[in-house]
């Protein structure tokens, strides 16, 4: 999505709003799994059951059942960054979503839409889907002549347990009981353990792109413990990135275009952020995180 003056403006503005005060003072302090920020979901519908993401040595692959599908695009990304950041919060594994579907709606800042291709709509079938679906974790070395390999293999599915009284055609009707989510003990111990510290509310400025939801946890991650200029080749990026486009020169020039419209974005609400065009790939230099070490708790 190409940002129009209009749009650009308005984005600037809430994001000086962002600016003007902190997360913790606002209470807009949030985490995101840091698992799924090293490698991320699919941006779009995958044309499969099974996906894959690699950054270096680390590989998620994700694993459906085909009725139900893959999680893709920004509300799996909105729903995990609040299971994460109520974990982290409440330190309990089973979570209450709310006893209405709108009341869910609204902690993601989504506005309830009806129809097929409504945000009611896909907020049910993207939550079906995250809660189905299987992930699986590997940090292989691929070095069977390293002294000190270490290879590690991590089943992470999200949930455990999950009970939605969600009414889909009444969306904004309460029901006798609280939705709940149960998650499951090796992704609670994951998100417990360290999570990435994020502001909700930039989050939710960027929610009509999950690439630039991706750019923004990834950086806010990265520039958390980043000590020198380090300039990763938009070939790699891609890889962790950019699984819909193609791996040929032409298709690296058309994912590295779009990286550099959404993180355009990205920097307006994370201004701290000095990320910049190098000669091969992007270039990060040393910044503060987007939220304040001294503000997590």
């Amino acid at each position: 999505m190409i940002l129009s003056d209009k749009n650009l403006k308005k984005l600037i503005t809430e994001a000086l709003v962002i600016e003007a005060e902190d997360a913790q003072e606002t209470g807009e302090v949030g985490f995101m799994a840091r698992a799924l920020v090293q490698a991320t979901m699919p941006h779009k519908k995958p044309q499969s059951n099974e996906f894959k993401r690699s950054n270096g040595i680390y590989t998620i692959t994700m694993l459906a059942s085909s009725d139900i599908g893959l999680p893709y695009g920004s509300i799996p990304r909105l729903i995990l960054a609040w299971l994460t950041t109520e974990a982290v919060r409440t330190k309990e594994r089973e979570l209450i979503l709310g006893n209405s579907m709108s009341d869910f709606m609204r902690q993601l800042s989504l506005v309830p839409v009806g129809g097929k291709w409504g945000s009611i709509a896909q907020l049910k079938s993207q939550a079906y889907r995250l809660f189905s679906c299987s992930i699986h974790c590997n940090n292989l070395s691929n070095d069977d002549n390293s002294v000190a390999q270490n290879d590690v293999i991590l089943n992470l599915n999200v949930v455990e347990k999950a009970e939605l009284w969600w009414k889909a055609k009444l969306p904004g009707q309460s029901s006798l009981f609280n939705s709940t989510v149960t998650l499951n003990q090796p992704f609670f111990e994951e998100i417990i353990d360290r999570p990435v510290p994020i502001d909700m509310r930039a989050l939710h400025l960027l929610k009509k792109s999950p690439l630039a939801i991706d750019i923004y946890t990834w950086l806010t991650y990265r520039m958390s413990y980043l000590k020198q200029p380090t300039e990763i080749l938009w070939s790699g990026l891609q890889v962790q990135f950019g699984a819909d486009y193609p791996y040929t020169p032409q298709g690296t020039r058309n994912f590295k275009k779009k990286f550099l419209m959404q993180l355009k974005k990205v920097l307006t609400v994370y201004p701290e952020a000095r990320a910049r065009e190098g000669i091969n790939g992007l270039v990060l230099l040393p910044s503060k995180t987007h939220i304040k070490p001294k503000l997590i708790k």
